[in-house]
């Protein structure tokens, strides 16, 4: 997306000619509805600024742009080496409260820029214009000032706003960034934001009865943040007086070790061998983390335990409707969802991997399903003939940066840029397109599934002796 002149942009009424200028200035991929209030508005804070400016060039503004997949909008942005400008627009006055919080998290956003931020909010309707403050206070402010930002303004970018707001500046996995997520260094997507507003209200609210709807949990695709989300949650109902329990049914990384010894109100319990409950006496709230991975006799003794105590349970779990049901044979998944009572969301986005890739293992698990994309550059395949020739390729990716994942290991919650995996000759596809394995009893295809989802960038697939499957792989990544 590129920057564009609001002046040359309200130089027209038209509304049906002003969206479609817009949208060819910009380059944006659809045409806006521009409300009529904001094209006034854009309008007076022009005409402000033209009074004061010799080179209209000096009014190229990135105009809203909106963070993908977090759904931020920035109503005007001006970008340069040092320093950025945002302005804000609203048609009527409105309390100084909510134009602080506007503002201070548009600021808390710009951050990653590293650059002085400069934050402004134009009331066209009674012709005001406001600033924060670097310490936070909100003030009317001249027009000469904001002259001054813009004329100050050196080597402004105008055009690829996105190399500035990547997903992973904002959207993070709390076991592959603990410090962050312990110090709140991250957003939720629009769709967490609204799950977690539904849970919150359904704990906090009862129903006519007095009781609160205590089972809730959400699922998705690996990938679509539900760790996030969960963990997020578990900070919002702790406090010093309240305490919270996670029970992780995935293997125990370093990294949950060190959210259990740094977060005191959120005890963390290692579960992926477990027979029985931890004692839970004592907790507000119960979350439950790989949800899928739990046994049915462990999720009947929860579902009886916050029964006859109240307590709410959170339970986040994978969507494997993807696989072949007989390389599932017991999914917990389907028996959460089937539970009496149980309220359940469903997350879609994927926001911690790009789409080619999530589309590309979707193409892999059942190769006539209708996920497939045009390429996949991110995507490489090899094919050896034997193991030695395999390892010899192993070695160079794994020397390249590629982190190895075993599909006979179970596969942690923690993301990796770029992974390599092996699909042997124990693997090919059935009449349905389902992908299987031969190897009974080991659900291998489950595994390979969860391993190919914590690669966040690139990944790299090495087919041994297997033609028929490597065909298969070779026709998807073709597009």
């Amino acid at each position: 997306m590129k920057a564009i002149n609001i002046y040359n942009l309200t130089r027209i009424s038209d509304p049906a000619h002003l969206a479609s200028l817009e949208r060819q200035m910009s380059g944006r991929a659809y045409f806006m509805r521009i409300k009529e209030w904001e094209i006034q508005g854009l309008k007076s804070l022009t005409g402000h600024l033209i009074e004061r400016l010799e080179d209209i060039s000096a009014l190229n503004f990135y105009y809203s742009y909106t963070i993908p997949k977090l759904g931020k909008e920035f109503d005007l942005l001006k970008i340069g080496r040092d320093t950025v400008i945002n302005i804000e627009l609203k048609s009527h006055d409105v309390s100084h409260d909510r134009i602080k919080y506007q503002l201070q998290l548009n600021r808390n956003y710009l951050a990653s820029l590293n650059r002085n931020i400069r934050s402004y909010t134009y009331l066209s309707g009674s012709d005001k214009l406001l600033r924060l403050s670097n310490s936070g206070n909100l003030f009317e402010e001249s027009w000469d000032t904001l002259t001054a930002d813009i004329t100050g303004l050196d080597d402004c970018i105008e055009d690829n706003i996105g190399q500035f707001f990547r997903e992973d500046q904002y959207i993070i996995s709390p076991l592959t960034d603990p410090d962050r997520f312990l110090k709140g260094n991250y957003f939720l997507t629009s769709q967490q934001k609204d799950i977690k507003k539904q849970i919150l209200s359904r704990i906090r609210s009862p129903k006519e009865d007095g009781h609160a709807e205590i089972m809730q949990g959400f699922m998705g695709l690996p990938g679509t943040g539900k760790t996030l989300l969960l963990y997020d949650l578990a900070m919002e109902l702790t406090s010093s007086s309240k305490k919270a329990c996670v029970l992780h049914f995935g293997s125990f990384p370093d990294e949950m070790k060190t959210l259990d010894t740094r977060l005191k109100r959120v005890d963390f319990y290692p579960c992926a061998e477990a027979v029985a409950l931890p004692e839970l006496d004592g907790y507000s709230t119960i979350l439950v983390d790989e949800g899928h991975r739990m046994t049915r006799s462990l999720l009947d003794d929860l579902t009886a335990y916050s029964s006859n105590t109240g307590i709410p349970v959170i339970i986040s779990y994978d969507y494997e409707a993807i696989i072949s049901p007989y390389e599932r044979p017991q999914d917990m998944g389907e028996v959460i969802d089937g539970m009496e009572g149980f309220i359940k969301y469903r997350l879609t986005n994927r926001i911690r991997m790009n789409s080619e890739l999530s589309s590309y293992i979707c193409c892999m698990m059942r190769c006539t399903g209708n996920h497939r994309m045009k390429a996949y550059p991110s995507v490489s395949l090899s094919y050896a003939n034997n193991e030695k020739e395999a390892a010899l390729m192993l070695n160079m990716c794994t020397a390249s940066g590629y982190t190895y994942i075993s599909d006979n290991s179970q596969a942690t919650c923690r993301e990796f840029d770029s992974v390599v995996m092996l699909v042997d000759d124990t693997f090919s596809y059935d009449d349905e397109g389902f992908l299987r394995s031969s190897a009974e009893g080991e659900l291998r295809v489950r595994r390979l599934f969860h391993g190919l989802n914590r690669a966040r960038n690139a990944l790299s697939v090495i087919v041994v002796n297997n033609p028929e499957v490597f065909s298969v792989l070779l026709n998807i990544a073709q597009g």
